[in-house]
Order: C-alpha cells, then sequence, then structure tokens
C-alpha cells in the first residue's frame, strides 16, 4: 500500500474552503439447505476414512458428514486439520449450487466446524459489505449528478484524523468512491476501507447489516490505525463534488452513539504491546466481528441478490452490482487504473482459495474468482465465488482458520505460509476437483458473470 495522504500540488478552491471549514469543526442459514449427507460421495471408501474425534469439551460446532467425509479421503492434506480443528478454529462452509430450468440457483450448504460462538477477527473481509452499504448510500442520497465517480474529498475535525483531497494513482487524479471499492477489491486497501467507513459512519453501518439480517456483524473500527474507540466513533467530514468543483453533497462529521454488543472475545495466551510481552489473551470484545454464515450470505447477496428476501439485498443499481462483480473477479495484473505491477502484485494476489499466497502461482485461464480475503492477528479467511465458464462449473466456499502456533499477538510470527495459505489453496483446489466430477441435471447460464476487464 501506499501512504495514506498524498497532497497534489494543484487543488480546486472549493477544495481548499473544504479543508478550512471542515478543520474548525469540533472535535441465518441460507434456504434451501440440504441433506447432511450427499450420495454422490457417500461409498465405502469415503466412509472408512473418517478421522476419529479429538476428546474437546463440548463444542456448539456444525459439522456435516459430507464434508468431514471429503476432507477425510485426503488424509496427505488434510489429517492434521481435521485432528486439530478446535486448536485451529478451522471453519468451512462449501455451498453447492444447482439450476432450476429456467437457471435460478438453489443453494445447498455444506458445513465443517462452523461454530458461530467461536470468534475469529474478520480483518479485511469487513471490506465487502462495507463497500456495498457504501453505493447504497450514495443510491439512496438521490441528488441529481452525485455517483460512485463523483469526487469525494474527505476532510478532517480532529488531529487523530487525516485528510485525503487528490488520488495520485487515479487518472486525473481525484479520489472517488468507486476508486476507493477498486482497490478494496483488487488489493484490499485499508485506507480505501477506512474512507468508506467514514462515509458512512459506525452506527449507519451497523444499523444497516442488522436491519439486513446479519446478528453477528460488529464494525467498530478502522483498519490498520491506532485510534481509540472514542476516535473510532468520530469520523471526518465529508464532501462530494462534480467534474468543476460545485458542491453536490456535504457531510459533516459524525459521532456515534451505537451501543457495542456485549461480548468476551478473547485471542491467544499472550501478546506484545510495545516492547513488552503480555502474558494474558488479548481482548477482542470490541474489535470487529463478523461471522462466516454471515459473510457467506453477504457473498450471495452480492452475486444472487433475487435468491434472498427484498429487505435482506443491498440497494443498488445494477450497474452498481456488476461494477462489484467486475473488481472481485479482476486480477491485480488485469487493472490499468491503479496499476499494480509485479513483483509486489503477483498475478493471483488476493486468491487464497485455489492459490494460496504463491507468487509463482499461474491462473488458471477457466476460472474466474470472485472473493474477498482477510489476514490479520494469524486469523485467515476468504470468501469466494469459483466460476468454470466453459464447462458450468459454480460453487461457494468460505474458509477461515487461526494460524498461529506460539498464540502469543501482535509478534508479527504468524504461521500463514506453513499452516494457513496451503490449507486454503488444497481445499479450494479439492472441492473444485470435487465439482467437476458432480453431475448436474441443468447447465447453469453463468453469461451474465462474464465481465470486460480492463487489460486482456
Amino acid at each position: 500500500m501506499g501512504p495514506e495522504i498524498a497532497i497534489m500540488p494543484k487543488i480546486p478552491a472549493i477544495c481548499c474552503l473544504f479543508l478550512i471549514l471542515s478543520a474548525c469543526r469540533p472535535s441465518r442459514q441460507p434456504a434451501s439447505v440440504g441433506p447432511v449427507t450427499n450420495p454422490a460421495i457417500s461409498s465405502d471408501s469415503l466412509k472408512n476414512k473418517v478421522m476419529p474425534a479429538i476428546s474437546t469439551p463440548i463444542s456448539t460446532a456444525r459439522t456435516d458428514e459430507f464434508m468431514e467425509n471429503l476432507l477425510a479421503a485426503h488424509p496427505d492434506l488434510f489429517a492434521n486439520i481435521l485432528a486439530r480443528r478446535r486448536d485451529l478454529n478451522v471453519q468451512v462452509i462449501y455451498t453447492q449450487i444447482n439450476r432450476k430450468a429456467d437457471n435460478t440457483p438453489v443453494f445447498t450448504p455444506y458445513y465443517f466446524n462452523v461454530d458461530a460462538n467461536a470468534y475469529y477477527y474478520p480483518a479485511s473481509t469487513v471490506k465487502m459489505p462495507v463497500a456495498l452499504l457504501a453505493l447504497e448510500k450514495i443510491h439512496e442520497l438521490g441528488i441529481a449528478g452525485l455517483t460512485p465517480n463523483s469526487a469525494m474529498l474527505t476532510g478532517t475535525a480532529s488531529a487523530a484524523q487525516t485528510a485525503v483531497l487528490n488520488d495520485p494513482n487515479a487518472l486525473d487524479g481525484v479520489p472517488t468512491l468507486a476508486g476507493y471499492i477498486k482497490k478494496i477489491f483488487l488489493v484490499s486497501d485499508n485506507d480505501a476501507f477506512n474512507r468508506l467507513y467514514e462515509f458512512l459512519g459506525q452506527e449507519r453501518i451497523n444499523a444497516q447489516l442488522a436491519a439486513k439480517g446479519y446478528p453477528s456483524a460488529n464494525i467498530y473500527h478502522r483498519l490498520s490505525l491506532p485510534l481509540s474507540e472514542a476516535e473510532n466513533r468520530f469520523t471526518n467530514p465529508v464532501q462530494f463534488s462534480d467534474s468543476l468543483g460545485n458542491s453536490l453533497y456535504s457531510q459533516p462529521p459524525l459521532t456515534s452513539k451505537l451501543t457495542y454488543a456485549s461480548r468476551k472475545d478473547a485471542v491467544g495466551k499472550g501478546y506484545i504491546n510495545g516492547t513488552q510481552l503480555v502474558n494474558q489473551p488479548l481482548d477482542f470484545s470490541s474489535k470487529n466481528r463478523f461471522g462466516l454464515e454471515d459473510m457467506t450470505k453477504v457473498l450471495r447477496a452480492i452475486l444472487f441478490p433475487e435468491s434472498l428476501p427484498a429487505a435482506e439485498r443491498f440497494n443498488i443499481s445494477a450497474e452498481d452490482y456488476r461494477f462489484v462483480w467486475k473488481y472481485m473477479s479482476q486480477l491485480p495484473g488485469e487493472s490499468s487504473s491503479p496499476d499494480y505491477p509485479a513483483p509486489d502484485y503477483w498475478p493471483t494476489y488476493c486468491k487464497f482459495l485455489f492459490y494460496g499466497s504463491d507468487p509463482k502461482a499461474v491462473p488458471d485461464a477457466r476460472i474466474r474468482i470472485f472473493n474477498k480475503v482477510g489476514d490479520a492477528y494469524g486469523f485467515l479467511t476468504d470468501v469466494a465465488y469459483i466460476v468454470v465458464f466453459n464447462s458450468g462449473i459454480e460453487f461457494m466456499l468460505s474458509a477461515t482458520m487461526y494460524c498461529n502456533e506460539d498464540g502469543v499477538l501482535n509478534d508479527d510470527k504468524y504461521d500463514y505460509d506453513t499452516i494457513g495459505f496451503p490449507f486454503m489453496k488444497n481445499l479450494g483446489q479439492v472441492i473444485y476437483d470435487y465439482e467437476t466430477k458432480r453431475e448436474r441435471k441443468q447447465k447453469p447460464d453463468l453469461s451474465a458473470f462474464r465481465m470486460d476487464y480492463d487489460k486482456r
């Protein structure tokens, strides 16, 4: 990532006035759930390979026999995962998609160790619903001329805040909401998320997600910034303007009075505070939270909005949906604005499920992955819709795990490379291999998801 703020020399007069004024201001489960056993994989040879259950306290985790058998059929890849599922906090949701004669999708999810009570830090995956909420807010403001491509100027109202009046990565140097969303899905840019968080405000984010039926969603803070709870409740002033610098919408600083959920989430056995080791779990009770089932539902709401009740959808246009689909599936090397050159951004960057994090991996030209990843504090997550257009393969796959063998947080010693990324890669490829052999009564029409990318 580049610097959070880069001031360019030529700023319209209205931008200067805005900065001066702003600085003076006071400081549930998816539908069509199938049976727990899939006949297509219930052979005796598979059943015989189920790993014995480990001795642990009673858990509320859900594991379907199908998923247990599928992973157990590959002991070379998953024996350690099966044996240590609780310690690694591995959670997987594989959603089969079948089509009716009219191409209507039917979703059948299968679970492995999915536990709504087992906390995991969602990291950058929270950027996905926030991006949709930002598009929704623009749409619902209903202001003539205001679009996701309007200039979006962010001011400051406290010493802890930073301003953005230009975007050196954009062709015209103008920061826009659309530009931030591109960066979120292409390379998981943290500053881009923070600007959308500031535009929406903490109260709106959480109220809208609750209203849409995401009970586990708590989004309380910006990312990668050392801000207090009070500072995360207080957001920057934001102004949108047209190409001539005329103001379209001005939003003053917002102060959230949101009552936080009562939680007792703690992780690890110790953490680094400055240079000192604190020998107790790190408290995550006021950090972001978003359960894997709910995040999978967000993915479904984005890609298959008509499959959910109207109240649970994001209120955005068909054009907005296609915009999001494009940048969820576009690879960094296919982007022209911004430009993301190798080696910092390799061909399969941010496509954990199927490729892991291998800079030398070559993208399979047959496959497109619409997804959002996250990694922080040893937690690794990917929520993906994977398609193969020519053969009609499509499925959703969501997975998270905790990759921190020593149990110490903030020491930058996590096991992503040795445990997390290999698991994600293997999981995606095993599910893909199963999908290539699974019979479908109806071949899907996937043409809606074919995108014209910036570069070919």
